[in-house]
């Protein structure tokens, strides 16, 4: 959710800053730009408002009117912490962004299997980056926090997963054939998970807990069509009604053969470090342990790739 929200609000901020002054009718275009993304509901509602904070716009979310809704229908139940991002225009027609990503939450559902539940809490989270309204994209991005957990429950299995000090970036330029090229890391500190499955029909019952000095992501995208995706969803958003899309299928074709084929490429990996795993029947480790995804866009000729590699691979002694 920290690292979603930053990216959804600026959708707001599709027209070029270039240093203009920060006041009331800003603020109300801001809004009118938001309401093409999430509709006017979200605004009129109370769940997306921006106002004027200094030389900043502040973009706020309160989850309290979907939490009454969702309360009121007695099927789902969640709780978040209000959020917020302060966002600066730029001289260059960019946009500083900012936030305090230090958020706790919750939810709960019936699923089909019986209840399930989560609750999660990231401390002292910050976010800063450069939004491109060109670009569609943030052009660099930082993000820091101090820890977090989660712990998750089913009818069949308990989790409970935490982290230390984690650090994420990412930066973005324009692409040679359309669309943006990207990179993005992700460091995580102290990655622990404890996992206790307890099936009752099956009678299978163990613990596993998982160890890792060291978690790190890392993604590259490239022809990543972010602004004809973007334009998709308000197209969405302004054609909910069934009678009004069947209307305007002329228009959805032409927006979605614009964003083919969605990207050009996207890869990404997914490391542990002195990874250890602790079983009922013994201990598994290995000094490196990576998985990787890629995948191309949509194309005739596409593909779909992984890959697993470990080094220093430990197992149980019989």
């Amino acid at each position: 959710m920290n690292r979603v929200l930053p990216a959804v609000f600026v959708l707001a901020l599709s027209a070029p800053a270039f240093g203009q002054i920060v006041n009331g009718e800003g603020a109300k275009q801001l809004s009118e730009n938001l309401s093409r993304y999430f509709g006017s509901k979200a605004i009129d509602s109370g769940f997306l408002k921006v106002s004027v904070e200094g030389d900043a716009y502040k973009l706020a979310v309160d989850f309290k009117p979907v939490v009454d809704l969702l309360a009121a229908q007695n099927s789902f139940k969640f709780d978040f912490s209000p959020y917020a991002l302060l966002v600066k225009p730029g001289s260059n027609g960019t946009w500083s962004v900012s936030a305090d990503v230090s958020q706790s939450g919750s939810f709960e559902f019936k699923g089909p299997d019986g209840p399930q539940s989560m609750e999660f809490s990231i401390t002292d989270g910050k976010f800063s980056g450069v939004y491109d309204p060109e670009l569609a994209a943030f052009t660099s991005a930082t993000q820091l926090i101090a820890g977090m957990t989660m712990n998750s429950r089913d009818a069949v299995q308990r989790a409970k997963v935490s982290t230390g000090a984690g650090t994420a970036t990412m930066n973005a330029i324009k692409a040679a054939n359309g669309g943006v090229d990207f990179t993005a890391t992700q460091t995580l500190a102290d990655f622990a998970e404890t996992l206790d499955f307890d099936d009752p029909n099956s009678g299978l019952k163990f613990p596993l807990t998982i160890k890792s000095p060291k978690l790190s992501v890392n993604a590259t995208g490239k022809g990543v069509r972010t602004r004809p995706l973007l334009d998709l969803l308000a197209f969405a958003v302004a054609n909910e009604d069934e009678a009004r899309l069947k209307a305007n299928q002329a228009q959805l074709k032409s927006l979605l053969l614009a964003a083919l084929p969605l990207w050009e490429r996207i890869d990404g990996t997914y490391g542990f470090k002195d990874l250890t795993v602790e079983s009922p029947v013994g201990l598994f480790g290995a000094t490196e342990l990576d998985t990787g995804f890629g995948t191309d866009g949509i194309a005739q000729n596409g593909a779909i790739n992984y890959s697993i590699r470990a080094a220093g691979l430990k197992i149980p002694d019989n």
